[in-house]
């Protein structure tokens, strides 16, 4: 290891990581600082998210630590509650009878909630789908293979993309998790790429949060200047992210989507209220033990890092991958269309069988549909080849003309 760093530093208000997963932090700083040496002292920010997320054996979602639940760092609506994979399941029926393809692709499964649900729901339904899963992480793959043992041959899990797909594809908080560009612009207006360096002296004792790193800048690349000077006034000071990762990945779907439709969920903001000149540090977001907070430079390999989704970037991306955009609206107008309120087990032996339950059924109610917690939050965007609008979850409430 480095051996002029000090220890992993944790700001006041955060809670302590065990001894083990301070060994682990340690050991992805220390890979940090070789990145930052290799890339002749400025590492881009872009590159510093894909190694502390994805870098193997070490970055977030690449080793072992729980993410998910109370457990973990952060909780996602399919493990909120079984409704949200319930709901979710009518639109995914309405996609497999229209395409004629009874394939569901799911992209990052977390901890196989969603699946499990929505094959459960489909099955009801009278619909047996091959279920195929694409996860980048090797112990949420092996928690889903435990998870979803019952399934059997039913569920399948891939290594990349197909060559050809027909059916129904699902990336709930997918885009947010991809490497982002961050950018901001000098007092000048001139916009500059953020990265990082080590501390001008990484043996002093921490004084923020960012220690032993530090931000620095250097000029952006030729197509992201372009772009962002496309997308944004030069607001002096103004800081925000291109997730032009997130960009390729839908563009490339136009590739191997021959026919279906693609549910992308995540929270975001078509780009008006993206680039607001009120969000002038940008979206990005951090989550450790369910704390939110923005430093990214702390807690290497520890926690998640997130950036909101520019909504009309992946639109624009779905129509030069030649895929139609055909719906978009929010989390909760979504379920709603699709009968969220229908599946409430209101009397009978299927409800909730005591107060407590019922309580917590409506706390995860509220959190999917609240407009102060994912109901407006969070958005659904529908894209895909040879299947026409409108779709359930978007017969009300279609903002496809904000984006």
């Amino acid at each position: 290891m480095h051996p002029s760093l000090p220890e992993i530093h944790i700001p006041s208000g955060l809670p302590r990581p065990d001894a083990t997963a301070l060994a682990h932090g340690r050991k992805v700083q220390d890979h940090l600082v070789r990145a930052i040496g290799a890339a002749g002292g400025i590492l881009p920010f872009q590159q510093w998210m894909q190694a502390a997320l994805y870098a193997p054996a070490l970055g977030y979602y690449s080793a072992g630590s729980t993410k998910l639940d109370a457990a973990g760092d952060f909780t996602t609506a399919p493990e909120t509650t079984p409704l949200f994979g319930q709901t979710l399941a009518r639109q995914v029926a309405e996609v497999l009878r229209v395409s004629g393809c009874a394939q569901v692709l799911e992209f990052g499964a977390g901890s196989g909630s969603l699946a499990n649900s929505l094959l459960a729901a489909l099955h009801a339904l009278g619909i047996t789908a091959q279920y195929h899963i694409l996860e980048v992480s090797a112990d949420l793959r092996a928690r889903q293979q435990a998870r979803l043992a019952a399934w059997g041959a039913q569920v399948r899990w891939l290594d990349m993309p197909p060559q050809g797909f027909c059916g129904c594809v699902l990336a709930n908080e997918v885009l947010d998790a991809m490497p982002v560009i961050l950018f901001r612009f000098d007092a000048s207006g001139q916009a500059h790429e953020l990265g990082v360096a080590l501390a001008p002296d990484p043996s002093d004792p921490p004084q923020d949060g960012a220690m032993p790193f530090r931000w620095a800048s250097h000029p952006l690349a030729a197509e992201a200047a372009r772009l962002v000077a496309d997308r944004l006034p030069a607001w002096p000071g103004y800081q925000s992210e291109l997730n032009l990762r997130a960009e390729a990945w839908v563009r490339d779907m136009g590739r191997w989507l021959h026919k279906g439709v693609a549910l992308l969920i995540d929270y975001g903001f078509p780009r008006a209220e993206y680039y607001h000149p009120q969000r002038h540090q940008g979206t990005l977001m951090c989550h450790f033990r369910h704390h939110a907070h923005d430093q990214p430079l702390i807690l290497p390999g520890l926690q998640d890092i997130t950036a909101h989704v520019d909504f009309t970037a992946m639109a624009d991306a779905a129509l030069d991958g030649g895929l139609d955009v055909l719906g978009y609206t929010s989390q909760a107008r979504f379920l709603l269309n699709l009968g969220l309120t229908d599946l409430l087990p209101a009397a009978g032996p299927q409800a909730a069988p005591d107060a407590a339950a019922r309580a917590r059924q409506l706390a995860a109610l509220n959190t999917l549909l609240s407009e102060a917690e994912m109901g407006e939050l969070f958005k659904v965007l529908a894209i895909g080849r040879g299947v026409a609008p409108p779709l359930a979850g978007f017969v009300r409430g279609d903002r496809r003309d904000r984006l």
